[in-house]
């Protein structure tokens, strides 16, 4: 096991002990028992990658793996993890600090959840994060320094409470599966089962080629190609034209029987690069002039966060990803003709993802599932988000990206962490996840502890 190395910046833990948020008042919804926690806690371990993981224009060279553990006043206790992604939940932030500085002031917002949680009674955990959010996003504001932080900060902060609470939730009311578990609200947009979810294998920035005809010829056929170098406008433009290009001369002869024309799919991901619509035009017109465009099946979140353009005459569907927050932001999104979610429960809470699929299902918007470099306990909590949302127009099968076996250097024994390790479920087999009666019986295994990760955790208080 890993060797925990607790960032000791005395100006951060201060802040972090001196913070004592007032006391909130818990209002219960509609749904079974009351459940109050009376103690926490938390703690956390390093996991470095293989090699500098590239996005957002920056770089990521180790994840921080946070265990949250929550009891409550009947004595149930249950622990839940994450997986923090400074650069995805704030790039500016990311920027600003050391890598470390970043993972530990999102440890401490980990840490201020806590303590709200320990002081709101709940229902059920969407109730939870609605009560505690506002708080908590003031909170983080204040313990940041950075007054426009983020809530996608925020929300992966959270992940590892709320997955503790999901699970206090079940314990309480006697639900053993993750389909009993979901509230009735939010039931329709998880009501599927889908017995293939595809993998969504992805190219960051410097993946040599030979990496990718390997994966095709594993049997992958979806390649998720990382947009928006490091540089200016016109930089970036020249490398993601450049990328694509290299990426599609590997590819485009290769076939699967995955897909009605036996042709590969590519995604592209530019996590908000683009702050204007002209600039994926142009991107989208190479695309075509190489041969690339028929490939492509969707691009992620192509557009700053602020861009308020309309993409329904780009050519091809756009989803959101982190401009979505909640409902009325992604409402926003669908009305400036964005077809597709992008669903986090593994970065923005399992909480925030029933309510965007609940509504993407009400709208008849397709969703897939993103990854934010988990483990692989995290993987099946996605996955269980993934196997349940309608298929993917034109797939016919679900989709989720996963790609921490090509970027933790500790992968296998990471493997071994999951409590049903080497369950047909968690084996990619020629690019899919097979789903059989046994991944639903089990939920994916979330529901049984994994005794590496209750073992680094520190005892309640």
């Amino acid at each position: 096991m890993h060797r925990r190395q607790f960032i000791r910046n005395t100006g951060l833990i201060a802040v972090f002990a001196g913070m004592n948020p007032d006391q909130l008042k818990g209002k219960g919804t509609h749904t079974m028992k009351n459940i109050e926690v009376i103690h926490t806690g938390s703690d956390f371990e390093r996991e470095k990658l293989v090699r500098p993981f590239g996005f957002k224009g920056a770089y990521l060279t180790e994840l921080w793996q946070v265990v949250s553990r929550l009891e409550t006043a009947s004595g149930i206790n249950k622990t839940g993890i994450a997986t923090q992604s400074v650069l995805y939940g704030d790039a500016e932030l990311f920027a600003a600090h050391s890598e470390a500085e970043g993972n530990a002031l999102m440890y401490l917002v980990a840490g201020h959840a806590l303590k709200l949680i320990k002081k709101t009674p709940f229902r059920d955990p969407v109730s939870l994060l609605d009560a505690i959010f506002p708080r908590l996003l003031a909170e983080a504001k204040q313990l940041t320094g950075k007054a426009d932080l983020n809530t996608n900060f925020v929300y992966n902060a959270l992940v590892s409470a709320d997955n503790a609470a999901w699970l206090l939730y079940a314990a309480e009311n006697n639900f053993s599966t993750f389909d009993e578990m979901v509230p009735a609200a939010y039931k329709k947009g998880l009501s599927h089962k889908n017995n293939k979810v595809a993998i969504m294998y992805q190219v960051p920035y410097g993946m040599p080629v030979q990496d990718l005809q390997q994966a095709a010829a594993a049997g992958y056929f979806v390649f998720k190609i990382k947009t928006g170098y490091p540089g200016t406008t016109a930089e970036m433009l020249e490398k993601d034209m450049a990328r694509l290009t290299q990426v599609h001369q590997a590819l485009k002869d290769l076939r699967t029987t995955q897909t009605p024309n036996g042709k590969l799919i590519y995604t592209m991901d530019a996590n908000g690069r683009y702050e204007k619509k002209e600039w994926l035009m142009r991107y989208l017109d190479h695309a075509r002039k190489i041969g690339a465009f028929e490939h492509i099946l969707f691009y992620e979140e192509p557009l700053a966060e602020q861009n308020e353009e309309d993409v329904s005459d780009t050519g091809i569907t756009i989803a959101a990803d982190e401009s979505v927050h909640n409902e009325t932001s992604a409402i926003r999104r669908i009305e400036q003709g964005y077809k597709a979610m992008v669903l986090k429960g593994i970065a923005k809470t399992l909480s925030m993802s029933m309510k965007i699929a609940a509504l993407a299902a009400e709208k008849q918007i397709p969703c897939i599932c993103a990854d934010l470099t988990v483990n692989p306990v995290l993987i099946d909590w996605n996955k269980n988000l993934a196997a349940r949302l309608m298929s993917f127009p034109g797939v016919g099968m679900g989709f989720m990206e996963t790609n921490g076996d090509m970027n933790y250097h500790n992968w296998k024994n990471m493997q071994a962490y999951h409590p049903l390790a080497g369950a047909s479920w968690t084996q990619p087999r020629n690019g899919v996840f097979v789903l059989n009666e046994d991944f639903y019986h089990q939920s994916g295994g979330i529901f049984q502890s994994s005794p590496h990760y209750q073992g680094i955790i520190q005892q309640p208080h």
